[in-house]
């Protein structure tokens, strides 16, 4: 499939359009003892896509693919499937214009989430763990009832809408040399690359994803994009990276855009999650701390920096699970 690589004015108009619906969320300086703060030359920021409405990054995405439907395709509703942060940004961006949205959910999907994406007003629709399986429910959802499909990632829409978390990043800071996102199906790692790149060529960009899920590393590294079984990424403890394979046309951005990809430790996950809670407040999801996971543990894979911003995505946690990770160290 030919891709066509978003362009910095994709990006800028998709947050001119989202601007009603996503926040322009801060950058918040993090001090980690030995890494940052008194003592060193490096300022580390934690970009706190947490604070978004629905606790994630995917509103951007959604938000920007929902707004340029026609009257024709709202009254038609909207479908996606997905495991949790996307089918709330479908939801909230769907009421917003006063679409129907129904969301395909693997079984394994967090509480918390599908709690949250019930009470935006959506009908959720149960499948199987593979990423596969709530591809095929969607698409037999849509021949019967004609919805519109909102993919989680492989769709220059949402790739212009995750984008402007990126161009938030160099705006607020100009000079950044490092920027570190989390990376699944790519959407989010596609689009901050790409507004990155674009806006400030000379810093480095890095994809980050669980090591148990770590499907897109091996397509970086190899060339071309290889699919890992569902029973493999589920056992992540980041439900937000579970996704079996990077999509096409994220692939191709992140080829053109994104210098390395890391991968992290469960262990490492969990550890990064209590030192961003310690040093900035933050509450993050495993899957938005994998980010800072390498800043923290893969010191010697990252190139040298000054000004590293590391994209914590979410913040949709269970309070059991999280109250278990911060009581662990």
């Amino acid at each position: 499939m030919q891709s066509q690589l978003v362009t910095i004015a994709d990006i800028r108009a998709a947050a001119g359009r989202i601007a009603q619906i996503a926040y322009k969320t801060p950058l918040v300086r993090a001090q980690f003892p030995g890494l940052s703060g008194f003592g060193t030359d490096k300022e580390i920021y934690l970009k706190a896509e947490s604070l978004q409405p629905i606790g994630a990054f995917k509103i951007r995405g959604a938000s920007n693919k929902i707004l340029q439907l026609s009257a024709e395709q709202i009254a038609r509703g909207v479908i996606t499937y997905s495991s949790g942060n996307h089918a709330q940004g479908v939801a909230y961006a769907a009421r917003e214009v006063g679409a129907k949205a129904v969301i395909v959910m693997p079984s394994n999907a967090p509480a918390i989430k599908r709690a949250a994406t019930l009470a935006l007003g959506a009908e959720v629709v149960d499948v199987g763990l593979a990423s596969s399986e709530r591809l095929a429910k969607s698409d037999e959802l849509v021949r019967e009832h004609g919805y519109v499909v909102i993919p989680p990632y492989d769709d220059e829409q949402i790739i212009a809408g995750q984008a402007t978390c990126g161009l938030e990043i160099v705006e607020a800071l100009p000079d950044v040399d490092l920027v570190l996102a989390p990376v699944s199906g790519g959407g989010l790692l596609s689009g901050v690359a790409t507004a990155v790149k674009l806006l400030r060529p000379q810093a480095k960009v890095f994809g980050i994803e669980p090591e148990l899920a770590g499907d897109t590393a091996e397509s970086f590294r190899s060339g071309a994009i290889v699919t890992w079984p569902a029973e493999l990424t589920s056992r992540t403890i980041a439900d937000g990276l579970r996704t079996q394979s990077v999509g096409e046309r994220n692939f191709a951005h992140i080829q053109a855009f994104v210098d390395g990809v890391i991968t992290v430790t469960e262990a490492e996950i969990k550890a990064a999650m209590r030192a961003i809670v310690a040093a900035t407040r933050l509450l993050p999801e495993p899957s938005g701390a994998v980010a800072t996971a390498a800043l923290l543990f893969h010191a010697g894979e990252l190139p040298a920096y000054r000004k590293a911003v590391s994209v914590v995505s979410g913040g949709n946690v269970d309070s059991a699970q999280l109250a278990e990770i911060l009581t662990e160290g």
